[in-house]
Formats: C-alpha cells, structure tokens, sequence
C-alpha cells in the first residue's frame, strides 16, 4: 500500500460534498467555524453539577469532537478558537454552571476548554489518516479516543495545579467521574460521523 505524505492526507476528498465546498472559500469556513462554534455552546448548555467534584458534566467535549471530524484541522481548530473568544469576551457560550467569561476560561474548567482546539484539530488529523488503513467508523473511534484524552489530561493537570492537588486526587475529581460517559460521547461522535459518511455516499 502506497504511503501518504501530510499533504496528501490534509487534501484528501471529503466524504461531505456540501462541507468541503465551503471549506475551499475563506468566507466558507468563516461560516462553518462560526456555526460550529455555536452548535459548540449549545452543547455546553446540556450541563450537569456533580455534588463530589467542581467540574460538571457537559456535552461540550462531544461536540468537538464532532466538530473535528466534520470539518477537518483547520476549520474545527478555529471554531474552537471563535468558541473560547467569545466566551472570553462574556458571551454565555460556556456551562451556565460556572461563572462565566474569563473566571470560567482560567477556573476549574479552563484546562478543558482550552484543549479545545488543538483536540478538535487532533481528531480531523489522526481521523484523516487511519482512514487511509482502516475503515472509517474505527478510524473515527480511535481518533476521537486520542483527541478526548487530550482534553482529560489537560483539565486534570490544570485542575490538580489550581487546587493544589497530589496526581491521585486531581485524577478522582478530574477524569475518574467522566470516564464512563467519555466512552459514550466517543462512540456517538463516531458513530454519528460515520453514518453521515454511509448516507452521503448511499
């Protein structure tokens, strides 16, 4: 099998003709980072408090996630970056749960939702290239993996610096009561890009 070099992988045809045409344009993936930085908050609004950590749960993770695979490197990198600037500039865009704004960015959530990015970058990258060896929905599932654990280990390290946390704990309050429903966001991010991929190509 012929070995893809990073330039081949970053052009690579989308199975989503529709996103891919907005994506050649800079007014097409402003759009698509702008639209995706709100289905990104809307999201985070899907939000619960945990009585035994001061992280909630949101959905916001699945959302990038998603966004990351839809829309590749580039586009979903700045969507996340308009995400984190409008909250930065007082926007309700983050969990209603924390107090929003720059408190909320460099607070107990700040290590996540400054992962952000650079997780929805990972996942449309390593997506992109275990599909050129795997099928698309384990190709999917284990960039997502990848990705996510990017966001849980940069909110438990900054979580665990701001309280002053020894690694066990900042694990117990930061990672350990979200791992099980980390699994299920995985699977519905692949899940649902994967099914978008059969029904485009249907």
């Amino acid at each position: 099998m012929p070995i893809a070099t990073p330039g081949q992988i970053s052009v690579r045809p989308s199975a989503f003709p529709g996103l891919a045409a907005l994506n050649r344009t800079l007014t097409g993936k402003f759009l698509l980072a702008l639209s995706a930085s709100v289905f990104v908050a809307l999201c985070a609004h899907v939000s619960v408090p945990l009585p035994f950590t001061p992280v909630p749960l949101t959905f916001s993770d699945f959302a990038v996630l998603l966004v990351g695979l839809l829309l590749g490197p580039e586009t979903a990198f700045a969507a996340l970056a308009f995400y984190l600037a409008e909250g930065a500039c007082g926007l309700p865009v983050f969990s209603p749960l924390g107090p929003g704004g720059l408190a909320q960015l460099f607070g107990h959530t700040g290590g996540y939702l400054l992962a952000y990015p650079f997780s929805a970058a990972l996942a449309a990258i390593l997506c992109r290239a275990l599909s050129l060896v795997m099928s698309r929905f384990p190709a999917a599932l284990a960039a997502c993996t990848l990705a996510c654990t990017l966001i849980m280990v940069s909110g438990t390290v900054w979580l665990g610096f701001l309280l002053h946390l020894n690694p066990a704990r900042a694990f117990m309050l930061g990672a350990a009561p979200f791992l099980p429903g980390q699994i299920v966001k995985i699977l519905a991010a692949a899940g649902i890009f994967a099914s978008l991929q059969r029904w485009h190509r249907a």
